[in-house]
Parts: C-alpha cells; structure tokens; sequence
C-alpha cells in the first residue's frame, strides 16, 4: 500500500533518526578532510548542529508540525559550528519554513521544501562553491521537483531523490580538483547523506540503534618523535555511557563530578535526557566504573592505557573539553556579574591558545571566545559574547575562515546592537585589524580600514599530517611537518624549523617589512627565541617579533607583513 503523506511524529522519528545517523558516521566524515591536519572537523561540526536541534526536538511535550519544526529551526541556527555546521543549518532553517504550516507532507510539499532548504543555503553563502554539500542539496532537490509532478507515493519518491543526492556526492571530486587529487568525496556533503540515509530508514519503518554501529577508525594523530611526549599522570583513559534508572538530578551530576576529579582529571560529564556521558584519566578504571554503576546501566564503555599507546591526542582532547566546561562555568558567572557602562565600540575576538587571548586582551579586546581548528564557536557562543559587550557597536574577529559564516549568523539575529564582523581568516589577521582601530574615526571608516589592512597580512602555519596524501602537487606522508600559507600547502619536511624556513621563503618579497612567530605550545621558548634570531638573520632588512601563541597542533604561526 503507498504511502502518500508524513505526519509531525513520523517527521520526528525521521529527523531524530538522521541525527543519530549523522552522529555515528561523524568520524568517517572528519576523515573526509582534505587537508591532512589534525583538526579534521566537518563530521563534528555537522553533528554538534543537529545535536543541538535534536536536544530541543527531544525537550517537545507536543510533537505538531509547526512546533517541530520551530524546534529545528532554532536549535540548529543556535547551535552551529563552522562552516558545514551553517549550512546545515540553514537548509533545515529553508525545510521546516516550508513544512511548518502543513498538517502533513506529501510529495509536493516535500518537493518544495527541498527546493526553499537549497534556496536558503546558498542565500548564506557569499560565494558558493560547487562540488561541496551545496551541489548535493541542489541535486536532490531539483531531483525532487523532476519527480514531484509524475508520483505520489513517498515511498518511492524518497529513495529515488536521496539517490540523486548519492550519485551527485560521487561526482563532487570532478568539479573540485583538491578533492580529486585528495582521493574523497566532500566531507559536507557526506555528513548530509548520512543526515537523508537515517530519515530514510525511520520513514521505512527500520529500528536501527545508531549508536551501535562501530564507525570506522578516527584519524590516527600522530606527532614526530622528534616532539617530547607529555608526562601522563593518569594512565588510563575511560570512557562509558550511563543509561540512568532514575532522574538524574544537578545535584547528582556534582557529586559525580566531584567523585571523579578525587580519583582522576580531564573530566567531562555531560548529562542529556536518560543518558550521561562521561570520560575520564584514572589509574584505577574500575572504581569510576563502580561509582557509575549506581546511577544505572553502563554502555559503550572504552577504556584506553595511554602511558602504553601515547595517545597524545586523545588527552589534549579531552582537556579541551574539560577547559571548555570550566570556560562555560566562568561564563555563567561572568552573566550574573554587573555589567559595565555602555560604551560606543567593543570588540570580539575568536583566539587559540593563552599566549593569543593575552594580546588581543592588551590590544583592548572586550571578549575572547576560545576555539579556532579545533573546536568552532557555535552561532550560540558568538551571541553569548555579543550580549556580555555592553557596547552600541561591536567588531566581531572569527580569525578563522570556518568560523566567519556562524558569525554572519550570529549578526544577523541580534537587533539590539551594530555588529560588524571583519572576515579575518587567521589569528595574525585578527591581531592587524585591532591594532589599526582609530578610537577618533567613525565605525564605517575603521570597518574599511581594518577591511584593506587585512589584506596585507599573509599567514603561515606549521603542524603534522596526520594520514598519507597527494595534495597541492606534493606527496605528504604520516607525520611529516607542513607548512600552510593562505592559498595552500607551501612546504614539507621532517623538520619543524627547516619547514618553517621554506614556508617563509615563499611568503616574503622585497616589500616584507615585518615578520611575526607566534609558537605553540609544544615549542620551548628558549627553541623559540633561538629561531627567531636565526630568522633576524636571514632576513636583516625585516623586523622580526616572536610571541608566545600557546596554540595547540600548530608549532607556529607566522605572519609577514
């Protein structure tokens, strides 16, 4: 018997179904990134979006249409990352406008929400570029409108315009050469087929447990010899999910917490519904392990000897979190501060490592939001920043290009205040446009100011491949050292200060009167200073500054100006 409509609550089974499915296969998408560095992120992007909408969908007591709809709509726009995680967003944004005021969805309805999904998308991209989840969206919905006028039965009509949307994400390669020459379909797109490939299956009736499904392997991250290996207080690396028995209250949640940081650190518990998350470094697993056991049922358990495997990555990860959770703390409590005076201009700034915030905070800048490659600040985050600067006019500084459309976004829902963002796509970029802010000149004259000085800043960053590749017409292998200019991948090496110099090589001319080095946090001063002097020298006729960045993954990054 055909099926000729969707009502609101198989609509929620099919888009929390796509969620899950999304989150399952997130690794295999991070492995998608072209570029072989350590900060592969599109699969967590995509994911911590849906999630966040997926949360709200979740939190419904009435499942209509309009309220699901309005629930995906927002959770999504507010919880976007990067610049997949946007575009997502925007296309579920341009979906339920479409749905929203229908009882049901039938074949034309869904045709046209297709349509409007793709529609907004590219209205969010400035310069859309074709072969990424922009072209597959398009092709699915131009399938569906080819489809729309000839059948009525969805269950024909879907597969048939998901399929479409698989032979357009097979063809991507050939319409962007990088991906071609990188041997991958694009990671965006990939992550949507996978949000349509879940939705297919809850529509088909199929119960399928997402989270049992064993993804294939992350990126192995794996770091030069040459570098020390961090001195590892806790050896074992625990990860389990509870599934409780009963509420799981705030209160539990600290006293859980409490118990974990007295036998162990980089500890995160995240609690969502009847589901606790939790990951931990312990010498001793099993009382973490026993402690957890009173809450409820344990799955997914993962425990790893880190002193054994040094896994180098896998603890920085995890402090990220946890420091992310500590920042969020210190957020809440900086909300409830008294806020200061308003003033006439105030400036946001995206940063990446201690040494970074502490210059933008001496350039003057209001608000630093942590994140950059590895974690991208949601939409969300951008707001929160935007509503703790207490100024008629504020410069928002994503310094990274991944960062600049989810703050657009974030622009464009705040009516209360101006917000100018300047597209800086790089931390020296960021740190070029406060220090040509004129306090005695008008918003529009330093927004154009800040605009041209941008573009004399060029940027280099030196860090590890994390998997074996053909790119920019170079062989990379596992654990060789790159150097990253604006426009690609300029050198590779086996070492880090030999990479650097060729990488700057091609980044200075007769013009460069300045170079910057901002080292990481994996760089000793002493090494550091000791290069830069080396660089002097090299370059007699350039002032060269070096700074510490205390950025993760990036050895250094260098500006010319």
């Amino acid at each position: 018997m055909a099926t000729k409509t969707i009502n609101a609550e198989l609509f929620t089974k099919m888009f929390l179904a796509g969620a899950a499915n999304l989150e399952a296969k997130k690794e295999v998408i991070n492995e998608l990134n072209v570029f072989p560095v350590p900060d592969g992120d599109t699969g967590t992007n995509m994911t911590l979006t849906i999630m966040s909408a997926a949360k709200e969908v979740g939190a419904l007591e009435k499942a209509d249409m309009k309220s699901v709809s309005k629930a995906i709509s927002s959770g999504s726009l507010r919880g976007a990352r990067g610049n997949s995680g946007v575009i997502l967003s925007q296309l579920l944004r341009g979906f339920t406008k479409e749905i929203r005021e229908h009882q049901e969805i039938d074949v034309p309805v869904l045709a046209a929400a297709c349509e409007r999904a793709t529609a907004t998308a590219y209205k969010a991209v400035m310069k859309p570029k074709e072969g990424t989840i922009l072209t597959v969206a398009r092709g699915l919905s131009e399938k569906a409108a080819e489809l729309a006028g000839t059948m009525e039965d969805l269950e024909t009509f879907i597969p048939e315009i998901i399929e479409a949307a698989k032979e357009v994400l097979e063809r991507t390669p050939e319409m962007l050469p990088v991906l071609k020459e990188a041997g991958v379909v694009d990671s965006g797109g990939q992550g949507l087929v996978e949000v349509l490939n879940g939705a297919c299956d809850a529509f088909q009736g199929k119960e399928i447990d997402y989270s049992a499904i064993e993804a294939a392997p992350a990126v192995k991250m794996v770091k030069p010899e040459a570098q020390a290996q961090a001195d590892i207080r806790f050896g074992y690396c625990t990860e389990f999910i509870i599934m409780t028995e009963r509420e799981f209250s705030e209160q539990d949640e600290e006293s859980f917490k409490a118990y974990l940081e007295s036998i162990g650190d980089s500890i995160v518990c995240v609690a969502d519904e009847d589901v606790v998350k939790v990951h931990v470094h312990t010498n001793d697993p099993g009382l973490a392990i026993q402690k957890a056991l009173t809450y409820g049922q344990l799955s997914r358990m993962k425990i790893d000897n880190m002193r054994e495997e040094h896994q180098e990555k896998l603890i920085r990860d995890a402090e990220k979190v946890a420091a992310e959770q500590a920042e969020a703390a210190k957020k809440k409590k900086e909300q409830e501060a008294p806020k200061e005076p308003r003033k006439s201009v105030g400036f946001i700034a995206v940063s990446i490592g201690e040494g970074m915030n502490s210059i933008f905070r001496e350039l003057g800048v209001d608000y630093i939001i942590e994140g950059g490659q590895t974690m991208n600040p949601s939409t969300e985050d951008m707001l929160t920043a935007i509503d703790q600067v207490n100024a008629d006019h504020i410069f928002i500084l994503p310094n990274n290009k991944n960062i600049v459309l989810a703050a657009n976004q974030a622009r464009s829902l705040v009516k209360d205040k101006d917000v100018i963002v300047i597209p800086t796509k790089t931390v020296p970029q960021g740190i070029t446009a406060v220090i040509s802010y004129m306090p005695d000149a008008d918003v529009d004259t330093n927004e154009e100011t800040m605009l041209e000085e941008i573009t004399n800043v060029k940027t280099g960053q030196v860090t590890y491949a994390v998997r074996d590749t053909h790119i920019d017409d170079k062989e990379i292998h596992e654990g060789d050292i790159m150097g990253i200019g604006d426009a690609g991948i300029l050198s590779v090496g086996q070492s880090v200060e030999a990479t650097a110099k060729e990488m700057l090589a091609k980044m200075t001319d007769e013009d460069s009167e300045m170079i910057s080095l901002y080292y990481g946090e994996d760089i000793r001063e002493e090494d550091a200073e000791r290069f830069g002097q080396e660089i002097a020298e090299l370059y007699p006729d350039v002032d060269v500054d070096v700074h510490s960045g205390g950025q993760p993954i990036y050895y250094y990054v260098i500006s010319v100006e």
